[in-house]
């Protein structure tokens, strides 16, 4: 069984607010840390919309990437690489998408305005059941 340590950490969401924080979100923060120039700031601003969209999934990485896991299991996660030419912003078997006999599971994602972080935000909530 791992042991999470709570740590408090300032929320960029919340100005002059604190959340708690886990070791899962600490590695996911470090991954992100890790991304390539313009895909850092991205990783940030995806990492604020999906925990301010689905407060319930507990931030972790998965294979190497930041994800957001509901119960144990993964539902979100996104990458990116210099080699790529678009971060990846993906969702499980286990995330809440179902719609019809298909529906997108995988996203491209060359910058975030407004309007891609509200279509994220609204797709994590759904995902996140």
């Amino acid at each position: 069984m791992t042991r999470t340590t709570e740590t408090t950490t300032a929320d960029p969401q919340k100005p002059g607010r604190r959340r708690e924080t886990t070791d899962g979100e600490s590695a996911a923060l470090a991954k992100i840390a890790e991304l390539p120039g313009p895909y850092r700031a991205m990783g940030e601003r995806l990492h604020a919309v999906i925990t301010a969209a689905a407060p319930a999934l507990a931030p972790r990485t998965w294979y190497g990437m930041p994800a957001y896991a509901r119960d144990g299991k993964v539902v979100v996660f996104f990458r990116g690489a210099v080699d790529e030419r678009y971060m990846t912003l993906g969702f499980t078997e286990d995330a809440a998408l179902d719609d019809g006999a298909m529906w997108p599971i995988s996203f491209a994602l060359t910058e975030l305005t407004p309007a891609e972080e509200a279509r994220i935000a609204a797709l994590v909530e759904k995902a996140a059941g």
